[in-house]
């Protein structure tokens, strides 16, 4: 196990060089391999932006982090840097993780046993809008949107669109 004093320091000298990238540092873990630490970060996009973020900024981003690390000596002999995004695995637990997830499909469970699945079109103070999906198909359907009070969801999670990326590229190449 590595001392929680690593872990902060890693934060502490990350931070500021992922701020300059404009991105934000979403976790940082700092474990043992053997005679080498691996160092994970987690980053993403700031909350108001739509999207992913991409290969090349991740890869900047990574670069200026291990430059920063290496210069502020602040892991101890070798180690290893892993830096990634969020993913569409991780839970919606924020209120910035809800944000991010603009326009996805997802998947909420609420705290009184029931749930809802639909678009997220917008965060709105703290009630999520979503637009009406087609459960069986994914597809979007008419109707007026639910508003939910982001009190009443107990977890959320991003549902994976195949067939809305495959939509996608085809109108693109169109």
């Amino acid at each position: 196990m590595v001392a929680a004093a690593s872990t902060q320091r890693v934060r502490d000298t990350a931070e500021p060089v992922v701020a300059a990238a404009g991105l934000v540092l979403e976790d940082v873990e700092v474990a043992r391999a053997g005679r080498r630490s691996v160092v994970r970060l987690v980053l993403d996009l700031h909350e108001d932006t739509v999207g992913s973020l991409d290969l090349d900024s991740l890869a900047d981003a990574s670069r200026d982090i291990g430059t920063a690390l290496d210069e502020a000596d602040v892991i101890p002999g070798e180690y290893t840097l892993e830096v990634s995004t969020p993913g569409t695995s991780r839970p919606l637990t924020q209120l910035r993780h809800f944000k991010r997830a603009r326009t996805r499909l997802v998947r909420l469970t609420l705290r009184d046993g029931g749930s809802a699945f639909g678009r997220l079109r917008a965060v709105e103070d703290d009630t999520l809008v979503l637009d009406p999906v087609d459960p069986a198909t994914g597809r979007d359907t008419a109707g007026d949107p639910r508003r939910l009070p982001l009190a009443d969801v107990a977890r959320g999670a991003v549902e994976v669109e195949l067939s809305r990326a495959t939509n996608d590229a085809t109108d693109e190449e169109g």
